[in-house]
């Protein structure tokens, strides 16, 4: 079986302002939710049997007491935000496993379900679908893949490396240097891309630099590199049979009918495993 693990945060805003472009400023309420059972419809229809959604119910995390600058829900519009919890019941009531994350992110349940899926060898591959930097860390060999849906690639650890100049497991260190501005944390200063990875390819893991490479950044680093690395220890997924879509349920029907699209529930109903 090959496991599809997708980031429902992501597809979120990806929908809402992928819509921005059509609809003149006048957002549908449920516009950017239709827009995501979509996606994941179209997944399945294209042969998909396994399928988790990770969603961030908070935006707030653990990581938010660790560093003041970490990412809020402060900003996100109120249409868009009045969309999140419509599409974790929606989600479900299409039968598809859904993750909505409380103190951790959905990233974090997205690396851990990516770690129990790699490690049952009934598993063929396991593909993460999200561009964050962040979930490069959980890729493996060519067994577990990013595949970024915007730009179509594909990035086993090769391709990561090729992108990053690291290796996926370095992934934390690499941004606990140069920093990642979508989490709200800056990275050491006067340490770039390139830096980064030389000194990652050197030295390894930040616990290992000479003590002399960050000197008094050091400690403001492994910070960063905490705020980086992703709990694959969440209690998400204890059996990746639990994934199989078998399609949906009673209630899918009073989504169709509030979302006003007919299409979706004859679309679920037909893509149902025999």
């Amino acid at each position: 079986m090959i496991v599809h693990l997708v980031d429902g945060t992501y597809e979120l805003f990806r929908h809402f302002y992928g819509l921005r472009r059509f609809n003149e400023g006048v957002d549908k309420p449920y516009g950017a939710v239709v827009g995501v059972l979509n996606t994941v419809l179209e997944m399945i229809e294209g042969g998909a049997t396994h399928v988790g959604v990770a969603t961030d119910h908070v935006i707030e995390s653990f990581r938010n007491a660790l560093w003041h600058d970490y990412k809020t829900g402060e900003g996100i519009e109120p249409a868009l935000w009045a969309q999140f919890h419509p599409l974790e019941d929606a989600l479900v009531a299409m039968g598809v496993v859904t993750w909505p994350m409380v103190d951790l992110e959905a990233d974090d349940a997205i690396a851990a379900a990516a770690a129990r899926a790699d490690e049952d060898t009934r598993v063929e591959k396991v593909c993460v679908w999200t561009p964050d930097k962040d979930l490069a860390q959980c890729v493996r060999d060519d067994r577990v893949v990013q595949v970024d849906r915007k730009s179509k690639a594909i990035r086993n650890a090769a391709g990561v490396r090729e992108k990053f100049g690291v290796d996926p497991e370095h992934i934390p260190d690499y941004l606990a240097l140069t920093g990642d501005s979508a989490d709200g944390y800056p990275g050491i200063p006067g340490i770039g891309a390139k830096t980064a990875a030389r000194l990652i390819n050197r030295y390894g893991a930040i616990e290992s630099f000479p003590a002399e490479t960050l000197g008094v950044q050091l400690d403001r680093a492994l910070l960063f590199k905490r705020l980086a690395t992703l709990r694959s220890d969440a209690p998400v997924l204890s059996d990746v049979e639990d994934l199989k879509w078998r399609g949906p349920t009673d209630r899918f029907g009073e989504f169709v009918a509030r979302f006003e699209n007919k299409r979706l529930g004859e679309r679920a109903a037909k893509a149902m495993p025999v």
